[in-house]
């Protein structure tokens, strides 16, 4: 479906700037209107050439830096040429800083601005400046956003470095194994073929060896054209929502996954809503920062409630993949009418739940992928022992 950028006015002239997928013009215009919204101007972006997205890292140190020239009482124009002049800048961040500033010179708003560079800055970030320009409290904001961001890349960096040595444990089990089937196995063909009977184990070890060995360029190859169908399969939608649901739902591990994806929307749900921005606003840019489509998935529907009256927290709850925690201090703060003070403390706390979840993560993984590679390898060998034992039993047993 097209997704339109689109300026609309509500009934008291404020004007509105959003992103909506619709079916065409029409069907974009009667969206609005069923929320008593009018349009006054909109384009498709996928006619649009977008920019490449700016990374975690970068986008809070650009906003730690406007922040600081800010409180400075430097002025925006000069505070964007100087982080656009920085030496160890990269060519497209600085095309874009230098983009930004040429707009703001030609009086075009910081927010909108970051809108004009299509896909280079997040929806939240875009949203967050645009509330802080009404406000006045761009500085303010700008520090907010550089912490938030700040959290979020460690956090990032956590579940990366957390997942390198499974993975290296997960490619040494598949160069064992390699190894043991291509040179190992092969040594003992000749004196395996010198005995009458072999175990089953050992019978299936030396044909699938010799398979291995025999056929490896085809078996190259269909492991080649297979890993390409499983791409192509897992970017269909209905198959990439199953998997990422059968994610969240897996007894243990999913337990923790949804500790890290609730944060990372309590923590996004916070900076919108502190920053004074609507509810349903917040919910529709927040969804996007969870990480997992199944959940995200499962908003139309909470947006939908909300609209219609229903708490926030009654709303959220209905969404599988949030912890339980969450909601129920969502309740809180709306029942003691501290929702966005609620949200702050939730997020704290659920943030320092998901980096116990990862370290949880990773005390599971390793040693499983331990014990898989010790039972790969103890079988095999295993297997190769039992037939040279048994032929030293029967050679003692004949004299």
């Amino acid at each position: 479906m097209p997704k339109f950028t689109y300026t609309a006015q509500d009934e008291t002239g404020k004007r509105i700037h959003g992103t909506r997928d619709a079916i065409d013009e029409s069907d974009l215009y009667q969206q609005l209107r069923r929320e008593n919204l009018y349009m006054v101007s909109f384009r498709e972006k996928a006619e649009i050439k977008g920019r490449k997205k700016i990374k975690t890292k970068y986008l809070a140190e650009f906003c730690r830096e406007l922040a600081t020239l800010q409180k400075a009482g430097v002025s925006l124009v000069r505070a964007l040429g100087i982080i656009s002049e920085e030496e160890n800048l990269k060519k497209e961040h600085r095309e874009i800083y230098a983009d930004l500033q040429r707009s703001i010179r030609q009086g075009v708003a910081l927010s909108d601005a970051m809108e004009q560079q299509e896909g280079a800055f997040p929806d939240l970030m875009i949203y967050m400046f645009r509330s802080a320009e009404a406000s006045g409290r761009l500085e303010q904001t700008a520090f907010r956003m550089a912490h938030h961001y700040e959290k979020e890349y460690r956090l990032s960096s956590k579940v990366k470095n957390a997942m390198i040595y499974p993975c290296i444990l997960a490619v040494l089990i598949v160069a064992v194994v390699i190894i043991i089937f291509t040179f190992v196995l092969p040594q003992f063909s000749d004196l395996f073929a010198q005995m009458e009977s072999l175990p089953v184990t050992t019978e299936f070890l030396m044909w699938f060896s010799n398979f291995l060995v025999e056929n490896w360029i085809q078996i190259a190859v269909f492991v080649f054209i297979a890993v390409l169908a499983l791409m192509v399969v897992f970017r269909i939608y209905r198959v990439r929502l199953w998997r990422v649901r059968m994610l969240v739902r897996m007894p243990v591990i999913g337990k923790l996954l949804k500790v890290i994806y609730t944060a990372r929307f309590a923590r996004t749900l916070s900076s919108l809503y502190s920053s004074g921005l609507q509810i349903v606003t917040a919910l529709q840019i927040g969804r996007k920062t969870v990480g997992n489509l199944y959940i995200d998935s499962q908003f139309d529907a909470a947006i939908a409630k909300v609209r219609s009256g229903e708490n926030l927290s009654s709303a959220l709850g209905g969404i599988d993949g949030f912890v339980k925690k969450f909601t129920s201090t969502i309740m809180i703060g709306e029942e003691t009418g501290s929702l966005d003070s609620m949200l702050d403390a939730t997020a704290e706390q659920l943030e320092y739940d998901s980096e116990i979840a990862i370290n949880r993560l990773v005390s599971l993984m390793e040693p499983l992928m331990i014990v898989i590679m010790a039972v790969i390898v103890g079988v095999i060998m295993i297997s190769v022992i039992q037939p040279i034992y048994g032929s030293y039993n029967a050679i003692g047993a004949g004299y």
